[in-house]
This record gives structure tokens, C-alpha cells and sequence, in this order.
């Protein structure tokens, strides 16, 4: 089997409801590529059924234990064999298309790229108030949501990976970094992304949490992120 010219890294930690389906999105998508791709998922410090699901999925399982997202991340791309690096949250479905449609931007010369995002139907209407704000705002900088981002591998080493001091924003300054090397592309299209958080965080915590991310220093530790480090699935 020739080397993977694709690598489609998810991180992961206690991720077994949703990882399923944002697998079996993933595998069409690999299917409909045609190139040699793999997908691996990082498997951070779970205590659920995360790694065996991507394992039984045929996924290639990284474990780690870093409790970060960003450091996650870039173990992944570090066990990646692929050219161009896909990065994807285990709770973001991404349809086929969009897989391709990134290939081919890297292809034709861009150092990285990402999508919108735009939570899945169902979610409080303040939440897809709040996401098409924030969707709004990623496209107007031109930065990648986190939920989906890709990049080269010469582009992304170039660029250092994803800044391991931040617990948080990480894909923003990684989308500043690929900027500054070439030309980085937001595809029109939007993944879709869980929204759980939503169910379990009101809209006055929500906005609390996002207006305390501007006080210095707050994005450089896990206290206080717990809208991206405290999982609150439904069972």
C-alpha cells in the first residue's frame, strides 16, 4: 500500500457518543478521495470506549496524555504520514466534498486553509445566533474555526504547529502563522459541529466564558476553559 498522501488527525478525549458518526463521515470521505489517505485519532488520557471505537473503525490510534488540545493536535501531525494535514474535532461531521475541496486547494498551491461552522439542527437559537456571529468574524480575519483546519506538512512545520501555550485559540494563531508563509483559503462551505455545549451552557455563562477569554493570560491555562475541556454529554 503506498504511503498516505492525506492525514486526517482527530483529537479526542472521552469522545465515544460522537466519534462514530464523525468516523463514518470521514471514511466516505476518504472513499469519495481517491488518493491514499489514513485517518488517526488522538487519543487523549480517555476513560471511555474512545480508542477501541476508532480502532474497530480502522482508524490508527495515538495515545497521549496531555489534557491539551493543542498539544493533541500536534502529536497527531507528529504520527501523521501524510503531505497535507487535516485536523478535525471528534464531534464535526465533514461531508466528502469538503475533504476534496481541501485536498485541492493544497494542491494548487494554498499552505492551509479551513470552513465555517455551523452547529447541527436542533441547537437554542441563541447558539446559532452566537456561532454565525462567530462563524462571521473567522471569515471576515480570515482564520480557520478549530473544528476544522488544514494546512501542509513543510506549511505547518514552517509555522511552528499549533502554539502549545494556549489552552484555547490555538487554530487563530496557527491561521495567523500559515498567513504569513502563503496563501491560506476559508472554503464557503460550513462543517457541521455538536451542538452539546449549548445544551448544557446557558447563554449568560456562554457569553461569560467568551467575554473572560480577553483578560490577559486566561487562554494560557485549562482553568476557566471548561466550555472546552469539561465534557457534559447526554447518556
Amino acid at each position: 500500500m503506498p504511503d498516505p498522501l492525506v492525514s486526517i488527525i482527530i483529537p479526542a478525549h472521552n469522545e465515544e457518543l460522537l466519534l462514530p458518526a464523525t468516523l463514518a463521515a470521514l471514511a466516505l470521505a476518504v472513499a469519495d478521495l481517491g488518493d491514499p489517505a489514513e485517518i488517526l485519532v488522538v487519543d487523549d488520557a480517555s476513560t471511555d470506549r474512545t480508542a477501541a471505537i476508532a480502532a474497530a473503525a480502522g482508524a490508527r490510534v495515538v495515545p497521549v496524555n496531555v489534557r491539551q488540545i493543542a498539544a493533541a493536535r500536534n502529536a497527531g501531525a507528529r504520527e501523521a504520514k501524510g503531505e497535507l494535514l487535516l485536523f478535525v474535532d471528534a464531534d464535526t461531521i465533514v461531508p466528502p466534498h469538503l475533504v476534496r475541496r481541501a485536498v485541492e486547494t493544497m494542491r494548487t498551491g494554498a499552505v492551509g486553509g479551513g470552513a465555517g461552522a455551523e452547529f447541527e439542527p436542533g441547537a437554542p437559537r441563541w447558539a446559532q445566533g452566537m456561532i454565525a456571529f462567530a462563524r462571521w468574524i473567522l471569515r471576515t480575519a480570515g482564520w480557520a474555526a478549530g473544528c476544522f483546519l488544514f494546512a501542509t506538512r513543510a506549511a505547518f512545520e514552517r509555522a511552528g504547529g499549533f502554539d502549545e501555550r494556549y489552552f484555547a485559540s490555538e487554530e487563530i494563531h496557527l491561521s495567523r502563522a500559515l498567513k504569513r508563509l502563503g496563501r491560506f483559503v476559508i472554503l464557503p462551505e460550513n462543517v457541521l459541529t455538536s451542538a452539546r455545549k449549548a445544551e448544557h451552557y446557558s447563554f449568560g455563562h456562554s457569553l461569560w466564558l467568551f467575554v473572560r477569554m480577553a483578560w490577559p493570560g486566561s487562554l494560557k491555562t485549562r482553568e476557566g476553559l471548561e466550555f472546552w475541556y469539561t465534557r457534559r454529554d447526554k447518556r
